[in-house]
């Protein structure tokens, strides 16, 4: 089950403190001014979470994830994490169905991702391509 997460009380919004990407990223900016937690799995206990932001262009750096708009036209995963295997690709899969149907507006869904090699053999792996090399950062598009 795939569950958003928009408020401070939502318990899943604690498993944020698991974030291997982005952990000094608090939980309540995590759901505030445009910006959501996805989290696949139980009520209690999620198999995989990732944090979306909302834009109506492309972040190179986490501190524009501040910015965000109220009609979006772009989607930033900017961290993801999963407790099984495959439940990231899973997720991810779950998210851009969701998101389109949610936010009619966002035609294009990326990442905010640190440049690891860890992340580029999963975005990669799970089929998106580099849409840009930044200089912190590497922005992956998901079609």
């Amino acid at each position: 089950m795939l569950h958003t997460i928009n408020t401070t009380q939502h318990p899943l919004l604690s498993f944020v403190k698991d974030d291997p990407v982005r952990p000094e990223i608090p939980a309540e900016f995590r759901v505030s001014g445009g910006r959501i937690v996805l989290a696949l799995g139980e009520d209690t206990q999620p198999t995989a979470m990732v944090c979306v932001s909302f834009h109506d262009r492309v972040p190179v750096t986490v501190d524009e994830l501040h910015y965000t708009v109220e009609v979006p036209t772009t989607a930033v995963f900017y961290t993801i994490w999963s407790y099984s295997a495959g439940a990231g690709r899973t997720l991810l899969q779950a998210a851009v169905s969701a998101i389109k149907t949610n936010y009619p507006s966002v035609t294009t869904f990326v990442t905010l991702s640190p440049k690891t090699e860890m992340a580029r053999r999963f975005h990669l792996k799970n089929g998106a391509i580099v849409l840009q090399d930044n200089e912190t950062t590497v922005n992956y598009l998901y079609q």
